[in-house]
């Protein structure tokens, strides 16, 4: 085993050695030759964007060309870095697709749909919102109701690590602290009146479930009416972030106007002490992220067929754009669940919350006060609570607030599995909560254990 372990600085942003914390210099994954042209192909059945050296991607989402390599190489045809940014921010996504490309029409009606917004029923907004949405069942990609193409792509770039090693094993540092199976963080967008009025009744609810959320304020016009109730909701150990700029949906529209409101969010951030952000709507440019200075974003869905900006992250772990680190929002809003699916149910959340437990990823909600004031949803939210409440302890799950996720993921980005004394530890900052973990070759899969209850891991076999 390689004992020239890599420094976190030096960690290739977006490859598995990122993803995993590996030891020792991570080895190529690109072979000479790649086509100049990014788009799409697939890997082992994973939806790829970027550059290839076999094939030529295809521009539009379809029958996609295939990349393979060789059941032992230990070489990927692509650069897996610069595929993993391209899904992890987006760049997949056409231009007319996002903000900044929009046609004036389709501007003209945003615009004219958030000036009325506030005087419109909720049963109005779910009519035009249901229309502008129609056809979300048809979107190939993401894959609904959880898309893992990230994380199913760094786990090929493990096995083709392993492979280059020529090892059967090897120690990472495992996702979570104290060796939780996955993390999961609950939070809430006040975005009115009635949100307001209910959040301390909320407050109550998640505390008769043990859950500590954070609460999205929006700032212009709306957190001085909050200021009693930021207090409260930071004495009883709930979190407080910054929502948006005024929830107009105009903060993304261009970036003129985006650096224009950028100081006063700023402004706002350390006037009401907060570190993370979250945008209205779920709006975004992730690269614009460097000019608010949050230490974390709540912005982007894993996948985004129910919001008006359509796309997603393609994973389930959190990511770093620059020095923001994003916590992707991984499962439907509640406004959906209700207004757009018509289900009053947990049954999609149950789907969700499965599916990305396999993946060990982090499982984030977003119930806003507004929409589950009402008894029925209200009902929907209880079973939620008592699910998550029971699956606590079965599956050892880490229930946190989004700023203990920020410096946990801080922190394990600094840290390094090294060799002391014949034994494999793991060092930086935090690291007496950190745990090793084992990435085991089983034919063409890998498995990975945990070890639970001690830092220290067994002397590592070589294949």
């Amino acid at each position: 085993m390689n004992e020239n372990w890599l420094s976190p600085e030096t960690t290739p942003a977006g490859g598995a050695a990122e993803y995993f914390r590996l030891s020792g210099t991570p080895s190529p994954t690109t072979v000479s030759g790649s086509c100049v042209s990014q788009g799409y192909f697939s890997y082992e059945g994973i939806t790829c964007y970027g550059r290839a050296a076999t094939v030529i991607p295809s521009l539009e989402f379809g029958d996609l060309p295939a990349v393979a390599a060789d059941d032992d190489s230990s070489q990927l045809p692509f650069a897996v870095e610069e595929v993993v940014r391209n899904l992890r921010e987006e760049r997949y996504q056409a231009p007319a697709d996002g903000m900044a490309g929009r046609s004036p029409g389709s501007e003209f009606v945003r615009s004219a749909y958030y000036a009325a917004r506030p005087l419109l029923p909720v049963m109005v907004r779910r009519h035009l919102q249901k229309f502008r949405l129609r056809g979300w069942q048809d979107i190939p990609f993401p894959s609904w109701p959880v898309d893992f193409s990230v994380d199913r792509l760094l786990e090929r770039a493990l096995i083709a690590e392993m492979r280059a090693r020529n090892v059967s094993e090897l120690p990472f540092v495992w996702f979570w602290p104290d060796g939780a199976r996955s993390a999961v963080m609950m939070t809430h967008d006040v975005e009115g009146s009635v949100g307001r009025q209910f959040a301390d009744e909320l407050m109550d609810i998640d505390d008769a479930a043990e859950i500590k959320a954070a609460f999205q304020i929006i700032p212009e016009g709306h957190h001085r009416h909050s200021v009693g109730l930021m207090e409260r909701m930071r004495s009883r150990g709930f979190e407080v972030n910054v929502h948006d700029f005024n929830h107009d949906g105009e903060l993304f529209r261009s970036r003129e106007r985006f650096l224009r409101r950028a100081p006063l969010i700023n402004n706002y951030a350390r006037e009401m002490g907060c570190r993370g952000f979250r945008s209205g709507a779920l709006y975004r440019e992730q690269s614009w992220l460097v000019d608010l200075d949050f230490a974390y974003d709540m912005s982007v869905p894993n996948v985004a067929h129910l919001e008006p900006q359509r796309g997603g992250c393609c994973t389930v772990m959190p990511y770093f754009v620059g020095n923001v680190l994003e916590l992707p929002l991984t499962t439907a809003q509640d406004y959906s669940l209700f207004h757009i699916l018509d289900d009053y149910s947990i049954d999609i959340w149950k789907r969700q919350l499965n599916l990305i437990l396999r993946w060990h990823g982090l499982v984030s909600f977003n119930v806003h006060p507004d929409y589950v004031s009402e008894p029925r949803a209200k009902a929907v939210y209880l079973q939620l609570l008592a699910h998550l409440s029971s699956l606590r302890e079965q599956e050892n799950l880490w229930v946190a607030r989004p700023g203990e996720i920020e410096r946990w993921w801080r922190s394990r980005s600094q840290m390094a599995v090294v060799s002391r004394a014949g034994a494999w530890m793991i060092e930086g900052p935090d690291s007496s909560r950190a745990r090793c973990a084992w990435a085991k070759l089983r034919g063409h899969s890998v498995e990975y254990h945990v070890e639970v209850a001690t830092r220290r891991c067994a002397e590592a076999a070589t294949a």
